[in-house]
């Protein structure tokens, strides 16, 4: 029988073996893992709740529409039959070029202009998108769907229980208030999900990976996510988010970050998060580590949680470089 490692070489006409693969790294929807053979390597994303062809329609073309604009990413290779997404062995895997370097360092001065940059590229490149931002970004649990989760998570007795429920009682209503619709014609097709973890830095400079949730958005609301996370979240460093900013404008980025309301992306996303992962963690057809893996993102979550009064900050803070 063939290896899983041989399997996917094979789909993807990658030559005879021998072939191995080792894990790299887990996030909360795929497993990485690099595939070695012949003196190359790829890497392979498994994605761990499923995948279609269809779900990768708007990366390929967010692909397509950036690739002459000096934004560094590996490729996503086509299997023998020309699809991007192969279902073996009862997993959705997907094949990229393998990136070598560091992660990237959000204190770094060329990393930030370059954070800057990249998303102006990004929005301009998507403008005249049409559709509807995905619920994840617009949308957040009622205090029904919160009342019924902590009480499925007390009788399961997680130890987190308690940190949840106030969760519920205080910061879940604080950020859900500005969670909000984006106003139509208002979306460009972009990344989705530009964090430092999805940035290696190499020879040649960054490249921007996991371009999985590439869809409509208001480009505001990706700006003030990425903003808030690379100037250090809530003890954010003024220099690093004007100069983010700054960058951001000169290479012609058409949104603006003035208001709360901007954040409304950042505030959906961190409380959808804590709700499936919450889920996650108490799942009964889930393995140990899944399991495991989810009630410690809901740990880690509710301990970095956005300050409104923060966000605040951050906005007056950029708000000269408009």
């Amino acid at each position: 029988m063939q290896s899983h490692a041989e399997l996917i070489a094979d789909t993807y006409g990658l030559g005879a073996g021998p072939w191995t693969m080792t894990p790299v790294t887990r996030g909360a929807l795929g497993q990485i893992w690099k595939l070695t053979g012949h003196g190359t390597s790829w890497a392979v994303k498994e994605l761990l709740f499923g995948g279609s062809e269809e779900d990768s329609r708007q990366e390929i073309a967010l692909r397509a529409a950036t690739q002459e604009l000096g934004i560094s990413a590996p490729r996503l290779l086509p299997n023998r039959d020309g699809g991007h997404v192969s279902q073996l062995d009862g997993s959705a895997v997907k094949l990229y070029d393998w990136v070598t370097g560091t992660p990237a360092d959000p204190t770094d001065p060329a990393t930030l202009s370059w954070c800057g940059r990249t998303l102006a590229l990004l929005h301009r490149a998507g403008e005249g998108a049409t559709g509807t931002p995905h619920v994840w970004y617009e949308e957040c649990p009622r205090d029904t769907d919160w009342a019924v989760l902590h009480k499925e998570v007390r009788r399961a007795g997680m130890p987190w229980a308690d940190d949840l429920g106030r969760f519920i009682d205080t910061r879940a209503p604080q950020l859900a208030r500005y969670v909000s619709p984006s106003g139509p014609g208002d979306v460009v097709l972009s990344h989705l999900d530009m964090q430092p973890q999805n940035v290696l830095v190499g020879a040649a400079g960054p490249t921007l990976l996991d371009w999985d949730n590439a869809g409509p958005i208001a480009a505001d609301r990706e700006l003030a996510s990425a903003l808030y996370v690379w100037a250090g979240r809530n003890d954010f460093t003024a220099g690093s988010a004007r100069l983010l900013v700054r960058a951001y404008v000169d290479a012609g980025g058409p949104a603006t970050v003035r208001s709360l309301d901007s954040f409304s992306m950042l505030f959906a996303t961190d409380l959808n998060f804590v709700k499936v992962q919450a889920e996650g963690a108490i799942a009964p057809d889930a393995s140990a580590e899944q399991r495991e893996f989810a009630s410690g993102k809901v740990v880690d979550t509710l301990a970095g949680l956005p300050d409104p009064a923060a966000v605040s900050r951050l906005t007056e803070a950029v708000g000269s470089e408009w």
